[in-house]
């Protein structure tokens, strides 16, 4: 029989820090939740391997040693074999971005989070579906539980991904979205919210958000909250590249939403198809960190989709 409890560990992110830092981080979680059984991931997309065939072995309990990229793997996992319902999914903040953990009221110091996952307490939240184009063109379906975006930052985590991550996770973000202002060119695209045309013109990128934050700290939707049963979706229309790099430090205090080039809508559901010349050039999607594709792209609701433990029920996000 299987331990009830099992870490999925991604020894490769945060350029490999979590690997390293593991021995240590070990034995404090067996000391705080018991037997344990360890898994690591072995390259990308595993993740949702092992999470789906571990519940499905009878694992009761997920604890991700990773960034938010294998969290985001994990709930696929589950979510795609239908038994999310089955397991509640822990995070140890060990990963580059940790904007998921910033949403759910997770401490960034490891020992305060494990401290957090044993008392259990439990919250359940939202997930998002999502349907989008492969690299190749052929449709697709995922899982996010955080915020998928598209435009500038789907170039931006392009970047980011082939750069190293010695200088942390917060400034590797910053840097990437200020090389792919330089290179991106606002796109002519469509939006629908709940079937209502929300956007027809240029937009820099936007974002469906279930959390508040992206990018290493961003908080693209400072009042969003991943169990309220909606979207909020954030548009950000055509700016010159000088008044984007100026609205850069909004963005991470989150006061932009101010700035009238930007729009917020909630919804069950979010479409976007580029338009016009743009639909013959890819628009990178960004999914929880992680670049899986292109527009056209749907993004529904999954309401208390998830249980997660180690997440404060009344935390509504620490501060970014």
């Amino acid at each position: 029989m299987p331990a009830k409890t099992l870490v999925v560990i991604n020894p490769h992110s945060a350029g490999g820090a979590t690997g390293r830092r593991w021995p240590d981080v070990e034995p404090l979680l067996r000391a705080t939740l018991g037997e344990l059984e360890v898994q690591r991931t072995l390259g990308r997309r595993d993740a949702e391997r092992i999470a789906r065939d571990a519940v499905r072995a009878g694992v009761q309990r997920l604890v991700v040693a990773g960034g938010d990229g294998t969290t985001s793997e994990v709930v696929s996992g589950l979510l795609a074999a239908g038994v999310a319902t089955e397991a509640q999914v822990g995070v140890l903040p060990m990963g580059t971005g940790r904007d998921l953990p910033r949403t759910l009221g997770i401490p960034s110091d490891l020992l305060a989070a494990i401290e957090a996952l044993g008392r259990g307490e439990t919250r359940r939240v939202d997930a998002l579906r999502v349907d989008y184009r492969d690299r190749g063109g052929a449709e697709r379906t995922g899982y996010s539980i955080n915020v998928t975006s598209f435009g500038l930052s789907g170039l931006t985590v392009e970047l980011v991904t082939r750069a190293p991550r010695v200088l942390g996770g917060s400034f590797a973000f910053l840097v990437g979205a200020l090389a792919s202002i330089a290179r991106h060119r606002p796109t002519p695209m469509r939006i629908i919210a709940d079937g209502k045309t929300v956007c027809d013109e240029s937009v820099v990128l936007a974002a469906a958000a279930n959390g508040r934050y992206f990018g290493g700290g961003m908080q693209i939707a400072p009042d969003a909250l991943p169990d309220d049963g909606a979207i909020d979706l954030v548009i950000v229309r055509r700016m010159s590249k000088i008044a984007l790099v100026r609205a850069l430090p909004s963005l991470y205090l989150g006061t932009h939403l101010s700035n009238p080039a930007v729009s917020v809508h909630r919804a069950r559901v979010v479409e976007a198809v580029p338009v016009g010349d743009a639909a013959a050039s890819p628009v990178w999607i960004d999914v929880d960190g992680e670049g899986l594709g292109t527009l056209p792209l749907r993004v529904e609701l999954l309401p208390r989709a998830v249980t997660l433990f180690g997440a404060s029920p009344s935390a509504r996000s620490l501060p970014g």
